[in-house]
């Protein structure tokens, strides 16, 4: 019996013969690492795998140049699932706004923004919603954001124009904004020019600083990228009128008549 005890203790257990088995030895694995990443330099379990023999084997500057490159693959990762996570939580956020629910969208928008700083949705719902509070300096900030990074954007603009029109009021406050705002409204019309909007607020604002050559110039410039709209003939009319050049009204009165009878008889022919 105590024979058989002892030769029961010899017995090695099968799965650690079959893992030392597969194990290889530490030169080897790396040269296989080494030639996988020559072939698939991204590997990034791989990599890291390859650093830790290296410093295992006391290799220590090659362990330390694969482990900065191993932080550096997993830098770009993580900015990547946030730039990810932050386009979910600014999706999640428009849901909540499209139901009304609006401290629920700010929350999420906000923590878009707290993952990536430069999500545009995100930055335009939450700069928006503060224009809708009527809290424009906060809507400013982020509009002025959004600007940063879609600069060629004509409703980015819109948006910060708009803001910017209403910080000039006094009693909204003392900031003196009303040049930011024709500025702004510029850049929609270069980005846009069919904007017609942004024309009509430019021309408002132009002859509220008497300004009649600027007013008349935007209106004469919307009705030619706007053949087709009644709206900008009326309004280049109206600005003709208050400018007193009352020739140039009834010029483009005749106009508006001839285009739109025009319009009326090929339609009436189809």
């Amino acid at each position: 019996m105590e024979e058989q005890r002892t030769g029961s203790q010899t017995l090695a257990d099968p799965s650690s013969i079959e893992s030392e088995e597969r194990a290889l030895p530490i030169e080897e694995e790396i040269a296989e690492l080494e030639k996988l990443l020559s072939e698939e330099p991204d590997d990034f379990q791989a990599r890291c795998r390859l650093g830790e023999l290296y410093f295992n084997k006391g290799r220590l500057d090659e362990a330390l140049a694969e482990v900065k490159k191993s932080i550096e693959m997993a830098e770009g990762l993580r900015i990547e699932m946030d730039r990810s996570l932050a386009m979910y939580y600014s999706n999640l956020g428009t849901i909540y706004g499209t139901k009304s629910m609006t401290e629920e969208a700010t929350a999420q928008f906000q923590r878009a923004l707290e993952l990536n700083r430069y999500d545009v949705l995100a930055l335009f719902n939450i700069g928006r919603l503060h224009a809708e509070k009527n809290e424009y300096l906060e809507a400013k900030d982020f509009f002025e954001r959004l600007i940063e990074i879609t600069p060629e954007d004509p409703i980015a603009w819109y948006n910060l124009a708009g803001v910017y029109e209403k910080l000039d009021d006094p009693k909204v406050s003392d900031f003196n904004t009303l040049d930011m705002a024709m500025q702004a409204y510029m850049k929609v019309l270069q980005f846009d020019p069919q904007h017609l909007e942004s024309s009509f607020k430019l021309m408002e604002i132009a002859l509220n600083l008497k300004k009649p050559d600027m007013a008349i110039k935007v209106m004469e410039d919307a009705v030619e990228n706007n053949p087709d709209e009644p709206l900008a003939y009326y309004n280049l009319i109206n600005t003709y009128e208050k400018c007193k050049m009352f020739e140039q009204a009834e010029q483009a009165r005749q106009r508006l008549k001839e285009r739109f009878s025009k319009r009326s008889r090929e339609t009436g022919k189809k």
